[in-house]
């Protein structure tokens, strides 16, 4: 189909916008989830870049709200981002449409060399999103954070046993009190686990299947869990649910990890007591990673900055500012997050957080730590038996146009 006469010149208009007279030489243009960094890192990545080649850069930095939103300025509107930071299933489609360039390793000084400082968990799942076999992923993306998908929970309405399985949504005591993620993949990737569970715990089918293999039967099966469960549900949010679970106006929202520590330590602050929980068929394990697309225009900022973003120090500082986990605890930095993570006192319950720590013992100072029972928050590390229970998120495809019809008539439906 053609396009509007509008939309032509709408899309010249990005594309001449984006080749303007700025000094790309000494510009870094960053596109990024909004309040997904913190400012103190960002703010000095200029100064540091000058340290360590002698150059000035200045970042023009953007925000996005929508994966989708912020590729079609790519794809379509050629805009020269030098880095994005999208989410694992858009990190696929880029690579099988050749919309990223390497990250140019060699451009870094040894002394500087953080990109290992990445979990190798990471990097591995990393890797099942390759086209094909000859493209490792490392190359082209680096993990920023990643988390899992549950519920937020108000224990004063709700108990943990009620949450055991995502049918919790279709329980008539949480009508009009659950908010649901405004995120059509998300849901199905979990929701789809819930529909087949009698397969799964027969064996017949498993996890990674599920979520890879998006067949319009399963994205039925989908649809009519969710029109069951349509007078439970109060909201469909993007943002909100935090605030909404904090006043007790919902009981339970389906949402990511990093939006329920951020709901967790917001709600503490006025008195609510809010947890987290990962439902027994299990979930979708995503990442988020920073990439150089194809368009940039200043390669040699862009390597700089991602592997500035791996620095353990300012890892820590972005997880604490945004409330999700980064992807940073390979063998080098591993020491430095969990000096800081690993807290006795806070959380007494161990967690087997090996997965992403590795096997080997960490020394932090004269103590030495066993990564298979670390004291860790749960919500940013999960133990390893609900790790095991979670699939990665794969690119849609053309099966996305059925996604989105079936989330449209959702919430249309009455």
């Amino acid at each position: 189909m053609r396009k509007s006469i509008f939309s032509l010149i709408a899309l010249a208009a990005v594309v001449l916008c984006s080749c303007g007279g700025n000094d790309r030489a000494h510009q870094l243009k960053v596109l990024n989830w909004a309040d997904y960094i913190n400012e103190d890192v960002k703010e000095g990545f200029e100064q540091w870049y000058y340290e360590q080649t002698g150059e000035k850069v200045e970042i023009v930095y953007e925000t996005f709200d929508i994966n989708e939103t912020a590729l079609t300025k790519i794809e379509v509107g050629h805009e020269d981002y030098d880095v994005f930071c999208p989410s694992e299933y858009i990190i696929e489609r880029m690579l099988k449409k050749d919309l990223l360039i390497p990250i140019q390793k060699n451009l870094i000084a040894d002394s500087i060399w953080y990109f290992d400082n990445i979990s190798p968990f990471v990097v591995d799942k990393f890797q099942q999103m390759a086209p094909g076999a000859d493209i490792k992923v490392s190359d082209y993306t680096a993990g920023y954070m990643w988390g899992t998908t549950g519920f937020i929970y108000n224990p004063q309405f709700v108990n943990a046993e009620e949450l055991a399985s995502w049918g919790a949504i279709l329980n008539p005591k949480f009508e009009n009190r659950i908010l649901m993620k405004d995120a059509f993949r998300d849901v199905y990737s979990v929701l789809v686990l819930y529909a087949f569970r009698d397969q799964l715990e027969a064996g017949t089918v498993n996890r990674d299947e599920l979520v890879r293999n998006i067949t319009p039967e399963r994205v039925e099966a989908v649809k009519q869990v969710l029109l069951q469960a349509k007078k439970q549900v109060c909201g469909w949010e993007v943002d909100f649910g935090k605030e909404e679970m904090t006043k007790g106006k919902a009981w339970l929202n389906l949402s990511w990890s990093g939006d329920a520590q951020f709901a967790i330590e917001e709600a503490a602050e006025m008195g609510v007591m809010l947890d987290y929980i990962v439902p027994n068929e299990g979930s979708n394990v995503w990442f988020d990673g920073w990439v150089i697309p194809k368009y940039a225009q200043n390669v040699k900022a862009a390597t700089y900055f991602i592997d500035y973003m791996c620095r353990a120090d300012n890892a820590l500082a972005n997880m604490d500012e945004i409330g999700y986990v980064s992807c940073v605890g390979g063998k080098d930095a591993a020491a430095a997050i969990l000096e800081e993570q690993n807290d006795e006192e806070e959380w007494p319950q161990t967690v087997d957080a090996s997965y992403f720590f590795g096997e080997e013992p960490i020394q932090i100072g004269d103590e030495t730590l066993d990564p298979h029972e670390l004291n860790l928050n749960p919500v940013y590390y999960p133990d390893l038996s609900t790790i095991n229970r979670c699939a990665l998120m794969h690119d849609a495809g053309d099966a996305q146009e059925i996604l989105l019809e079936m989330w449209n008539e959702i919430k249309l439906a009455r």
